[in-house]
């Protein structure tokens, strides 16, 4: 095991330590939906971690819906019974690190129908942002550069013009994740980038035209070799 992936490892320790607390806090306190938690110095001075470890384990809560910060006001528990709330955060702390066919097959999924919306949904400003990432993309490959974040930065503006939100946060959320693995399992050779420019260069048509149908299904093979590696690798296990 590397460094970075052990350094993951004691991050993630340190921050599943601090919902633990945070729970305990809420449930010693007898906080309600609304009610304001502790600043997040008071927090770290209480715990004996960083204030970025707090505002990090606050952030993963706040995705799962359990809290909800308001800027200069604080963090509040939201809207949802106590019960559940331990329910939710026990579930949260045994979840385990999605290995590398989980990421492709959730990626996938959410991507066929982020790029569908978009070429619905899709703004002129948000195209051009497109674009944009398209050649960001295409100028670090044909330089003989890596470009696995310029070509998740593509994917991202799409996501973006896809009009939810939901779809959007989920992506941003798996986004680190995989960008680690593609380094990892080195997905992305030098002929699998020089075809996807052509295949990004699809993908951007069919949203520029507007046609659903067309920007599904440029990504379905865009992905196609992905999905291959994925299920060939699990094969020769």
């Amino acid at each position: 095991m590397n460094l970075q992936l052990i350094k993951k490892s004691e991050n993630t320790d340190v921050q599943n330590k601090i919902i633990y607390k945070i729970k305990e806090l809420i449930n010693y306190k007898n906080l309600e939906p609304g009610d304001k938690l502790p600043s997040e110095r008071m927090m770290s001075e209480k715990f004996g971690v960083t204030r970025s470890n707090i505002r990090e384990a606050i952030q993963k809560l706040e995705f799962y819906g359990l809290l909800k910060s308001i800027p200069q006001s604080g963090t509040f528990v939201a809207n949802i019974g106590v019960i559940a709330m331990n329910g939710m955060i026990d579930d949260i702390l045994q979840l385990k690190e999605a290995d590398f066919k989980s990421l492709v097959e959730t990626r996938i999924l959410l991507e066929l129908k982020t790029v569908r919306l978009a070429a619905l949904r899709r703004s002129e400003d948000e195209l051009k942002q497109i674009k944009l990432a398209l050649k960001a993309f295409a100028d670090k490959v044909l330089k003989g550069e890596d470009a696995v974040q310029e070509d998740l930065l593509f994917h991202l503006a799409i996501a973006n013009a896809s009009g939810n939100s939901t779809l959007n946060t989920f992506m941003l959320k798996i986004t680190p994740e995989i960008i680690t693995n593609f380094e990892r399992y080195h997905v992305c050779d030098e002929d699998q980038a020089q075809k996807g420019i052509r295949e990004h260069q699809n993908i951007f048509e069919a949203i520029e035209k507007q046609d659903p149908k067309m920007a599904k299904e440029t990504m379905k093979k865009h992905f196609k070799a992905l999905y291959q590696y994925c299920y060939h690798s699990d094969e020769k296990k």
